[in-house]
């Protein structure tokens, strides 16, 4: 871990060619916060109504059911499942009276995805996180066989033509089929740019270029109403953003603009590879690479002296962290809280639904999302990311403890303050739980461990649809059980080590020596005793000093 440092700080550090290249993978945000916000615009329920056919319907039900399908009532649901059996047959299908979001057609309208067959909706939803969810962990684990770049290039190929292929969709389940090999994609490319972001970045930069990034993808769900109501179409916006995947593929598919991880290539032995995009580094940035000063080698010496080692690539098995001390409980913690951020956040926009207009929750969330990532950005650095998680969890397991207790007691203007309280704190959870993963678990396993802490997030988005496809039956139960494990992972935070201003770890062993520092700066000694506290682990070293 050591000698790699000195390999990197003789390449010239965090100098323009690396600043560059993190800042460059910003751009590429836009289009998967685009991508990843689309749901909420496919999935939108229009104001829908039925049309009778009088030359069908039996005249006692056709006089019953005008008026209250008349002009008056345009918000009056579909009464289909209020009339005897045969009566569907009497109907001519229905009438949409609002554009959905922007959109003048949407899946809904296009294969009538209402009454009887609303539940496909949410099943559409659930289909695309499943895809999220098993391209993180999938995609994850060949980013640490294959290289960042690689997984990247290849996810966007496959995303270009999927893409393409939705726009093409002539039955609704191509489309969930479709939907959920594109969202495994789309993951394996966030992945893969974001663990080649923080590869790049030194310690005091990681957080800064992270949380940028979230604001890019911020944007890009901020823009994703205007392209809709610019465009009118859904099968036209998943055009666009097909073309925006191959836009991408053009300029990042190149070498010079999105290199390998040099990081990841020396923590696996590739050396020779390392070399040339090393070498390109030191030139950038103004370094002689043959030349030695008084305080270090050059970079020359440096790979000398690492390409003595094994000639042949070392790669790690996921199954490898249950064979670690201390970085399995780690990712096991961070899944939690990430399993809960995303969990939980369903509860809170429902509690805002209510109060708030048509479509002002979408834009509240990424407003939210915007706020947390510059919260993160003000504090992560300043008190550790450790406290801020901490903080950010019992803000969280409060809100929602309010929310559950007080429902039916406290006046509208709290309950919206709590739950506006309560989606910032589990955004903040998210984000910070995946830049928390990824400084915790080593170069070797990065990719895998990221995208099994990536992919319980999803896992808690994926069940409020879940719970949409059964009729709602279960939302009280969904959010006891997401609130009762805030409060675990609550404690469980406190075994957290602290990952601030520290280098990253290359393999197992560099990562199980991260042990779970104090809490409170009093005490400067770090606990190799996991379970105490930290009051209680100053005294036992205090009493070990004294004998």
């Amino acid at each position: 871990m050591e000698q790699e440092a000195r390999v990197l700080r003789a390449a010239g550090g965090f100098g323009r060619a690396r600043r560059l290249l993190a800042a460059a993978s910003w751009v590429p945000c836009v289009v998967l916060g685009l991508a990843l916000s689309s749901e909420v615009l496919l999935i939108a329920q229009p104001v829908n109504r039925c049309r009778p056919d009088p030359a069908l319907l039996p005249p006692a039900l056709l006089d019953a059911a005008i008026p209250r399908l008349g002009p008056t009532r345009v918000r009056s649901p579909c009464l289909l499942l209020r009339y005897p059996a045969p009566a569907p047959n009497g109907t001519r299908g229905w009438l949409y009276a609002l554009p959905a979001a922007g959109l003048l057609r949407i899946p809904v309208t296009q294969w009538n995805l209402v009454c009887g067959d609303s539940w496909k909706v949410p099943l559409e939803q659930l289909s695309h996180l499943l895809g999220w969810l098993l391209g993180c962990v999938i995609l994850g684990a060949c980013c640490d066989r294959f290289g960042r770049r690689a997984v990247f290039v290849a996810s966007l190929v496959l995303s270009t033509g999927l893409g393409a292929g939705e726009a093409l969709v002539t039955s609704f389940p191509t489309l969930l089929v479709l939907r959920l090999v594109h969202g495994g994609t789309l993951a394996g490319a966030l992945l893969a740019l974001y663990l080649a972001r923080l590869e790049l970045c030194d310690p005091p930069h990681r957080l800064a270029f992270s949380m940028g990034a979230g604001l890019f993808s911020v944007a890009g769900t901020l823009l994703l109403p205007g392209l809709a109501a610019l465009v009118q179409d859904w099968r036209l916006l998943h055009g666009l953003g097909a073309l925006m995947s191959g836009l991408l593929l053009l300029f990042w598919g190149f070498p010079a603009v999105f290199p390998e991880s040099p990081c990841w290539l020396l923590a696996t032995g590739q050396v020779a590879r390392a070399r040339q995009i090393l070498w390109h580094f030191a030139e950038a940035s103004g370094v002689d690479p043959e030349d030695s000063s008084l305080e270090e080698n050059s970079l020359v010496t440096e790979l000398a002296m690492l390409s003595a080692g094994s000639p042949q690539p070392r790669y790690h098995s996921p199954l490898g962290l249950l064979h670690t001390r201390v970085t399995w409980r780690n990712g096991l913690i961070l899944s939690f809280s990430a399993l809960v951020g995303g969990g939980i956040r369903a509860s809170f926009l429902r509690s805002l639904a209510p109060q708030v207009l048509t479509y002002l929750p979408y834009f509240l969330e990424a407003g939210l999302e915007a706020a947390a990532l510059v919260f993160l950005l003000l504090t992560a650095d300043r008190w550790g990311r450790r406290p801020i998680l901490l903080l950010g969890t019992m803000a969280t397991g409060l809100a929602s403890l309010l929310l559950l207790a007080g429902a039916q007691y406290l006046p509208g203007w709290t309950m919206l303050s709590v739950s506006v309280l309560g989606l910032l704190a589990s955004q903040a959870v998210s984000a910070l739980s995946s830049l928390f993963a990824a400084e915790v678990f080593p170069t070797v396993m990065r990719g895998a461990g990221l995208g099994l802490v990536l992919g319980a997030g999803f896992l808690g988005r994926a069940a409020d649809p879940l719970d949409a496809v059964h009729g709602r039956r279960g939302f009280f139960l969904q959010h006891v059980v997401f609130t009762s494990l805030a409060v675990l992972t609550l404690l469980c935070v406190l075994l957290l080590p602290e990952s601030r201003s520290r280098g990253l770890p290359q393999s197992l062993q560099d990562a199980d020596r991260l042990r779970r520092s104090p809490l409170l700066r009093g005490c400067s000694r770090q606990d190799h005793l996991p379970l105490l506290s930290a009051s209680d682990a100053c005294r036992a070293g205090h009493t070990l000093q004294q004998h």
